[in-house]
């Protein structure tokens, strides 16, 4: 059989592991400098806490898992392969060929579900960090992947607004010390209520707001023809054309809403959320270039209730690379009432694919191994491999090639691994207690007293 990936995965060679590993770095040193600790969940989770989370679009990308056989009693199991995957999605769902576990869709709903399970040993406001991989049963395309990182940041326990100027501090710490220039886009639940309200179509915000979420992909006729294919009167859109029209003056466009919702309790009380967070961070010194009120923006998710966040990168086309908000009733679901709770996620995969087309990656994080000692055969073997021991010891990253090859064989070797000296240690080094050493970047060659090149 040909080897290939399943769709929607990828291997990681070790320069992109090093480069993934330096944003991961980045984030969990600023994740812990802003008071969040770290915490792990399983990798699946019953189904039954995943769905219903998500929205009917979210529900839908769910990795539920298949049981090894169509029949477990029987004993010619016929086992389903991947590549049968989307046959068996087409069968209905059943115990025949579903268990009740799922991949988890994300990281907010499991950091819940363990909230709900540990409330009474947490100290509120609780603030944990998480990074690990998600999957979702979506089409693979550019930035987007089946299995991916997600690097999130929840607070439960506070209703207070501190914790959303805190989150845009964070989001835009983190991002201008990887280098990349970002704009937050951000709502919130209750303006979007407002709007339904405002327009005639409360029964209808579902609708509404997963339409809406999708104008920077459909653009606004695609919009109004989606909206009218969910049972939306042409009377209602009409009502809502201003959304389609906004200026680039935040508080002017906060402004105009609060004469739009007059009398529209839950659509004022959203603005008045809103125009803090706005107001709070300039004062912190964050650039209104930086913080667009995004009216459109709704994020398709039912279990937001307050201020939502998604970051775009200025400089490529690639969507959003980080997103969340608050979400007040989520422990409900697993019993447990009044925990509010917000959240942020960045997008480790997508983040990635931004510093790579901008060529934001430092030389640091490229791991290579920072001597390879040539390998003369012999007596030198031993006390090269001492040598390497010492470099060890101090930290420094050092090899010995395996075996007594020609010399230009072991050049190759180091100029292809990128390994930046070749050290020789042979029987002049040795007697005269020196080291020579090359290095492979600059061409130039040296040799000096063991003792330097130790101290070096």
């Amino acid at each position: 059989m040909k080897p290939g990936l399943a769709k929607g995965t990828r291997d990681f060679t070790a320069l992109e592991v090093s480069r993934r590993r330096y944003i991961i770095n980045t984030l969990q040193k600023n994740f812990e400098l802003f008071g969040f600790q770290p915490l792990e969940t399983p990798s699946f989770e019953n189904l039954s806490t995943l769905t219903g989370k998500y929205g009917e679009e979210g529900d839908r990308l769910i990795f539920k898992i298949l049981n090894s056989s169509i029949n477990e009693a029987k004993e010619d199991k016929k086992l389903i392969m991947l590549s049968d995957f989307q046959k068996a999605l087409d069968k209905p769902f059943n115990s025949e060929n579903l268990t009740d576990r799922a991949l988890r869709y994300d990281l907010t709903v499991p950091f819940a579900r363990f909230v709900a399970m540990n409330h009474n040993q947490l100290t509120f406001p609780f603030k944990r960090y998480q990074i690990q991989p998600v999957w979702r049963a979506d089409r693979p395309q550019k930035g987007r992947f089946r299995e991916f990182y997600q690097c999130d940041a929840d607070v439960v326990g506070s209703e207070s607004l501190l914790q959303e100027v805190d989150l845009v501090q964070l989001y835009l710490k983190s991002f201008a010390e990887l280098g990349v220039s970002v704009t937050i886009h951000i709502n919130n639940r209750k303006i979007l209520s407002g709007l339904a309200e405002y327009a005639g179509i409360t029964d209808k915000l579902i609708d509404f707001t997963v339409a809406l979420d999708k104008l920077d992909k459909i653009g606004k006729e695609g919009v109004v023809k989606e909206l009218l294919e969910r049972g939306i009167a042409q009377e209602s859109i009409d009502k809502l054309d201003f959304l389609f029209t906004q200026s680039d003056d935040a508080l002017e466009n906060l402004l105009q809403l609060k004469e739009k919702f007059t009398g529209n309790e839950t659509g004022l009380k959203g603005v008045e959320e809103l125009e803090t967070v706005i107001t709070q961070s300039l004062s912190l010194g964050v650039d209104i270039q930086n913080l667009r009120f995004d009216i459109t923006l709704a994020r398709g998710l039912d279990y937001y209730t307050g201020a939502i966040f998604e970051v775009k990168a200025d400089e490529v086309q690639m969507g959003s690379i980080g997103g969340g908000g608050r979400y007040d009733n989520l422990t409900e679901v697993f019993g447990v009432k009044n925990i509010p709770g917000i959240g942020i996620s960045f997008g480790l995969d997508r983040i990635y694919l931004v510093m790579e087309e901008l060529g934001l990656f430092p030389d640091e994080a490229t791991s290579k191994v920072e001597f390879l000692f040539a390998n003369f055969g012999g007596d030198e073997i031993l006390e090269a491999l001492k040598l390497i021991r010492q470099l060890r010891e101090q930290g420094i990253s050092a090899e010995i090639y395996p075996e007594a090859a020609k010399i230009g064989k072991q050049f190759t070797y180091a100029e292809k691994k990128g390994i930046k000296n070749l050290v020789f240690l042979g029987e002049e080094e040795i007697k005269n207690v020196t080291v020579t050493y090359k290095n492979l970047e600059a061409g130039e060659q040296k040799t000096v007293s063991l003792e330097e090149f130790l101290s070096k």
